[in-house]
């Protein structure tokens, strides 16, 4: 058993549950029982909410300076538990030990890096002329979590919501649950006072329900589906909170005719494949001229997937039964409707008789009205489409509901930044940029609204206020 896998951070305090429920988390790699996690009800939201509506007064009227010490110290003690942060996460969700350590543990030292930076300097107070314009914690956030990137949506969450001046009540997903647990433990032991970081688990549709309606929930930020958002945008409706989502994608891959096609192409199908596929922002849609459709077939590179604990392995399997077989649906679903399978297919790769493993698979000569090319999959499934020329590339990419990312691949930058602009996307990636933990992440469209990252991701957890006369003796 884990520590604290059935008991809830509440005003300071490991507690016990109101709530009887209990999720079973399994190893997606062995399919083997890991643990039991402790389900919440809506009474343990209120008692939650409760706690941080009663520390918001005192810790909102912290300085930056007493609020960057506290993050300062929790970065330390993120630091010495970095190896253990990044093993729980191979274990909940089946993530390479490497990846884990590379990237999954590396993005939530980043982010905690990027905002202790940040409140260094940021402008809290602004005098204009006899006006003062303030920049105040929102109120009490809550803060809803996904499974696929559990430290970096945790972090990017609640570290911001930390340095702005608000206490929360955090629900990160019951199928990564074990990396969240630890870093509250951290949270807690970095010296936060009690009531403002409360921790609790249960089902989106009891306990996420029950914080987009508490009136006393100031701020709802969840990162999810956007049928996720959408229930909590409709939820939180009714009390006029803030709502901020970061949602679904479908990104396109554009690679123009001067590229460096087959480097591309290999490029874009491993960025397809980063994390399993589980990743919002994947390019999942590769657009490709028309008559070099079957060359960009030809060059999908292969990928090793394996057990998360071997060194070969490049991929280990999704989080788990559920995404398995709604992968294999559409899969099924691809090569039902036409499009032509150059890799990969259904069931599990050869070797592999037990876990949540998919066989990495990209599809060619896909239509933008195919299944395939219209909904999120969120697992190692990549689209290939064909198009006309750059103004066809472009209504393409824009033919979503989508708006996350767009990646951009060629050696002439000014159509680079020409087809940029046409873009409806949050970001951009010209050339595989590099991520940047400063950067505003974010979209458009059904993807969601606000921004994450950096000195916007502080700024939405706060509110602005205008005092006039401030000046005035």
């Amino acid at each position: 058993m884990h520590a604290n896998a059935l008991k809830f951070l509440i005003d300071g305090t490991w507690v016990e549950p109101i709530g009887t429920g209990r999720h079973t988390l399994i190893n997606p790699a062995t399919e083997e029982a890991i643990c039991e996690i402790a389900m919440g009800d809506a009474k343990d939201v209120d008692r939650a909410v409760a706690a941080a509506k009663a520390a918001f007064p005192s810790y909102s009227m912290t300085t930056p300076a007493e609020r960057r010490r506290l993050l300062q110290r929790l970065l330390e003690l993120y630091n010495e538990n970095y190896d253990e942060i990044a093993a729980m996460m191979t274990e909940e969700m089946g993530t390479t030990v490497s990846f884990s350590r590379a990237a999954q543990a590396w993005v939530g030292r980043a982010h905690l890096e990027t905002i202790i930076d940040v409140l260094e300097n940021y402008p809290f107070e602004e005098p204009r002329g006899d006006v003062l314009i303030s920049r105040e914690a929102v109120g009490v956030c809550g803060l809803i979590t996904p499974w696929n990137w559990p430290m970096n949506q945790l972090v990017v969450k609640v570290v911001p919501a930390l340095a702005a001046g608000c206490t929360m009540v955090v629900k990160p997903s019951e199928y990564s649950p074990l990396s969240s647990i630890r870093f509250s433990e951290l949270v807690h032991e970095a010296g936060f006072p009690p009531g403002v970081y409360n921790y609790i688990n249960g089902e989106g549709h009891t306990v996420g329900e029950a914080m987009s309606r508490h009136p006393d929930i100031d701020m709802m930020s969840i990162t999810g589906s956007t049928r996720a958002g959408v229930a909590v945008a409709k939820a939180a409706a009714d009390t006029i909170k803030r709502v901020h989502q970061e949602l679904g994608g479908k990104s396109a891959n554009i690679i123009l005719p001067d590229a460096d096609f087959e480097e591309a192409v290999v490029r874009g199908v491993h960025g397809c494949y980063t994390n399993c596929g589980q990743a919002c922002k994947a390019p999942t849609r590769m657009l490709v001229p028309h008559d070099r459709m079957d060359e960009a077939a030809r060059t999908a590179d292969a990928i090793r997937v394996g057990a998360p604990g071997d060194a070969a392995s490049e991929q280990g399997p999704v989080v788990n039964r559920q995404q398995y077989e709604r992968i294999q649906m559409l899969i099924e679903t691809g090569i039902s409707e036409g499009a032509c399978l150059a890799a990969g297919g259904l069931g599990r790769p050869q070797g592999l008789n037990r876990g949540y493993y998919v066989r990495p698979t990209v599809f060619s000569h896909v239509t933008p009205d195919m299944t395939i090319a219209r909904e999120e999959i969120f697992g190692p499934v990549l689209s290939i489409l064909g198009y006309m020329d750059e103004d066809d590339a472009v209504r393409i990419a824009n033919d979503t509901v989508y708006g996350l990312a767009g990646y951009i691949q060629t050696k002439d930058n000014a159509a680079a930044r020409r087809i940029a602009r046409q873009l409806r996307v949050g970001m951009v990636y010209i050339n595989e940029a590099d991520w940047d933990a400063r950067s505003p992440f974010g979209g458009f469209k059904q993807s969601g609204n606000g921004r994450e990252h950096g000195e916007f991701g502080l700024v939405d957890f706060l509110e602005i206020k205008a005092t006039g006369g401030y000046q005035v003796v």
